[in-house]
């Protein structure tokens, strides 16, 4: 059975950090949870877009510009990370429908 429930933990860990995600990967890799996989995508978009769009706010060297990036990147993770925990299905807003698709190969 394919169920949310069954991915939650997999589903969970993956937004946890970086290395969560990867560990994530390996748990669901026998499974093939697609719940799990679906926020696995998400979380792996999420922190990717933070190390990409980081350096670039960090060269911007303003605490203003600063504050605004990680107060957004949080809230983003904060929906994802509670549609996980929630066992539903929910998009990362603008970004999420992009990470599904970039990522599909994820099972």
């Amino acid at each position: 059975m394919n169920t949310a429930s069954e991915g939650k933990t997999a589903a969970i860990i993956g937004y946890l950090t970086i290395i969560g995600t990867v560990i994530a990967l390996v748990m669901n890799n026998e499974k093939k949870n697609t719940f799990a996989a679906f926020h696995i995508r998400q979380a792996l978009g999420l922190f990717l877009t933070q190390f990409m769009l980081g350096y670039l706010v960090g060269a911007a060297d303003s605490w203003t510009v600063s504050y605004a990036f990680w107060g957004v990147i949080f809230a983003l993770w904060l929906i994802g990370f509670s549609g996980a925990a929630q066992c539903v299905e929910r998009h990362i807003p603008l970004l999420g429908p992009l990470y599904q698709k970039l990522f599909k190969s994820i099972p």
